[in-house]
């Protein structure tokens, strides 16, 4: 509640060194939401926020995510993500911008991530759907997926899996596909 209040005194400082014209465009309720959802961010070690914009825009950000273990180990994946003005009522749409193996991901960038879609509800936060991409890397999910692909070779042939996700980093060709090198990878 102090944030909002801060917030609100802001707007209210901007419009009288504006000459008090309140030409201050005011914040809807959706914006307020997304504004304290940002301030109270608790990235997991892994992860970064960026705002390309600059913090102004705040409905547009993009999120990079490091894994530190599991199969995706060393690679940087961003994520872009676009804020509906109906937020936290809808889901933010989010798009991985690193071309990726995923079983989840498709090449298109498209995730496959359930507080996304039919889970999501105006109690999850920015946060929440942080944790869930975080997750995506440690634990693929063989069971809904974009890539089928992808997640047919995790079901059945976990060594190829991680194969074809190391070649996908560092560089090459998985199938017909071609993946660039991963900027993190070393």
């Amino acid at each position: 509640m102090i944030r909002l209040l801060k917030v609100k005194e802001k707007q209210r400082e901007v419009a009288q060194a504006n000459g008090g014209s309140s030409h201050v465009k005011k914040q809807t309720a959706g914006e307020l939401r997304l504004h304290k959802d940002i301030s109270e961010l608790n990235l997991p070690k892994p992860c970064s926020i960026f705002f390309p914009n600059g913090k102004d825009d705040l409905v547009n950000f993009e999120v990079s995510i490091k894994p530190d273990e599991g199969y995706y180990r060393g690679g940087k994946f961003v994520f872009s993500f676009q804020v509906s003005t109906i937020y936290p009522h809808e889901a933010p749409k989010v798009k991985c911008k690193t071309k990726v193996y995923h079983p989840n991901i498709d090449l298109e960038g498209n995730v496959c991530l359930n507080i996304l879609r039919e889970d999501w509800k105006p109690v999850l936060n920015i946060n929440t759907i942080v944790y869930g991409l975080c997750h995506l890397f440690t634990e693929p999910n063989y069971e809904d997926p974009l890539n089928h692909d992808a997640a047919q070779v995790l079901r059945d042939n976990l060594e190829q899996f991680e194969i074809n996700v190391r070649r996908a980093i560092s560089g090459g060709y998985v199938g017909q596909t071609y993946f660039s090198r991963n900027q993190s990878c070393n």
